[in-house]
């Protein structure tokens, strides 16, 4: 059996009873936590104009848009809610792998994928996290058996996510061995999305989130009618590794196969790329202990591992044309944020509130320098902070709140993150996301995800 055999099989295999307590538990997280997420962005820039469009296009009542209560084709609709997800860059992220942590957004493309789906066969809750944990693992797999998964040319979330949501959607949909290997040959004849929309700034950095989870859908139900495509996907001569990883290691694809199961591991309490978080932390910290007024800073130092952080992240504050899509990216306008503002929260990220002139007087003090952090995680980040009087403050992060091995949410923190996505949203009865919050926590006894999915629609009096 060679390797691609392994990992389809592996898939077809695989039952709920398969997975270590552990595993079901953040997957459920996960799943409260990106479907928080889409809530929370019903109304980003951009998402109105994508809902206006699936509307247009109209088609079978399938599944639901979440928040919105708009019924579509579930392709399209995995599609909108995975743009939604992604919309203040605050879903779980990071995967782990033989406890090597790479940067992924895995998460907001496979949930939408499989709560489509689920929402339209009728699914059990254990069917959507069996579906989620595989497609997730293998994702994971050949994410860090890639050498760059595209690196920054390439935007990840719109290669290998493909391959992902449609292992999740092959597996909700009950594909045969051989529809398996057409299935993940049609998503390799979709996938791409380039890496540029996020210097630019552009809305298109959340859209690869939702062509994947499309993709992968279209992928498999196409397969499953009979539609043919390649003989090896993965690994043959235009295969998956060859047109964008020719280096890669394929023992990580196999090992513990069926045994260990890779996910991500970071829910994030702050929406902003996780790269802000140890600045966004320290910046909060230094202002709650020492009792300190904004306007009486005179100069903040950001000390971070430059060879690290993306160039994005790092370059001058500017709002230009999407000022969401600039400040969620900022180094500078996050902890400028932190520093005003206190913990941040989505409302943080609005245009009126990236406008504030307070924000851009504070955007001016701020400098960022290299610093090495020897044996400390790539994010571990200094802040020094300057008073007018002279006086300085200094406060230290090695991992910033959130990474589940390290330095994990409490269990009421995350429900809180839920509940203010929700409040944020301003579509959804807070007394319906509770229950929902409820049912998500226990999800493997729920028979028919639609259950779910009915509480987390608009009310037509809010």
């Amino acid at each position: 059996m060679d390797i691609f055999e392994q990992l389809i099989s592996n898939i077809i295999d695989t039952r709920f009873e398969s997975f270590p307590k552990d595993i079901i538990e953040r997957a459920k997280d996960e799943v409260s936590d990106i479907i928080g997420c889409a809530i929370c962005g019903v109304d980003d820039t951009g998402c109105p104009m994508l809902i206006d469009l699936i509307r247009e296009w109209g088609g079978s009542e399938e599944s639901t848009i979440l928040a919105y209560g708009l019924k579509a084709p579930s392709n399209n609709v995995a599609l909108a809610n995975a743009v939604m997800a992604r919309s203040f860059d605050y879903g779980i992220v990071d995967m782990c792998v033989e406890g090597k942590i790479y940067p992924a957004h895995i998460g907001e493309t496979l949930v939408p994928t499989a709560v489509a789906i689920a929402e339209q066969k009728a699914l059990s809750g254990k069917q959507l996290l069996t579906a989620l944990i595989v497609g997730e693992d293998l994702t994971s797999r050949i994410m860090a058996a890639s050498k760059s998964f595209g690196g920054w040319d390439w935007d990840m979330t719109g290669t290998v996510n493909t391959l992902g949501a449609t292992a999740v959607a092959g597996k909700l949909w009950g594909l045969d061995s051989r529809q398996w290997r057409h299935a993940f040959g049609i998503a390799l004849n979709q996938i791409g999305g380039s890496g540029q929309s996020l210097p630019d700034r552009m809305h298109c950095f959340k859209l690869n989130q939702g062509l994947a989870a499309q993709r992968g859908i279209f992928s498999a139900r196409l397969a499953s009618k009979g539609f043919t495509a390649l003989r090896d996907p993965i690994f043959g001569e235009r295969g998956y590794f060859a047109l964008y990883s020719p280096e890669y290691n394929p023992e990580i694809l196999t090992r513990n196969l069926g045994k260990n199961y890779y996910t991500e591991v970071t829910f994030k309490p702050y929406p902003s790329s996780r790269a802000t978080h140890g600045a966004i932390e320290c910046s909060v910290e230094i202002m709650r202990k020492n009792h300190i007024e904004a306007s009486k800073i005179d100069e903040v130092t950001i000390f971070f591992n430059i060879s690290f952080l993306p160039s994005v992240l790092r370059e001058p504050f500017s709002a230009g044309e999407v000022p969401h899509a600039s400040a969620v990216f900022s180094l500078e306008y996050t902890t400028a944020n932190a520093l005003l503002r206190g913990y941040p929260k989505p409302e943080h990220f609005t245009e009126e509130s990236i406008r504030d002139p307070q924000i851009c007087e504070m955007i001016k003090k701020i400098k960022i320098q290299s610093q090495e952090f020897p044996n400390e995680s790539l994010v571990a980040t200094t802040i020094r902070v300057k008073m007018k009087d002279g006086t300085t403050f200094t406060e230290h992060v090695n991992e910033p709140k959130g990474n589940e091995l390290e330095n994990p949410l409490t269990r009421e923190e995350k429900r809180e993150k839920f509940r203010h996505n929700v409040r944020f949203s301003k579509k959804v009865k807070m007394r319906n996301a509770e229950k929902a919050l409820m049912l998500m926590e226990k999800l493997e006894d729920i028979q028919d995800i639609t259950e779910i999915v009915k509480l987390l629609v608009a009310d037509p009096a809010m």
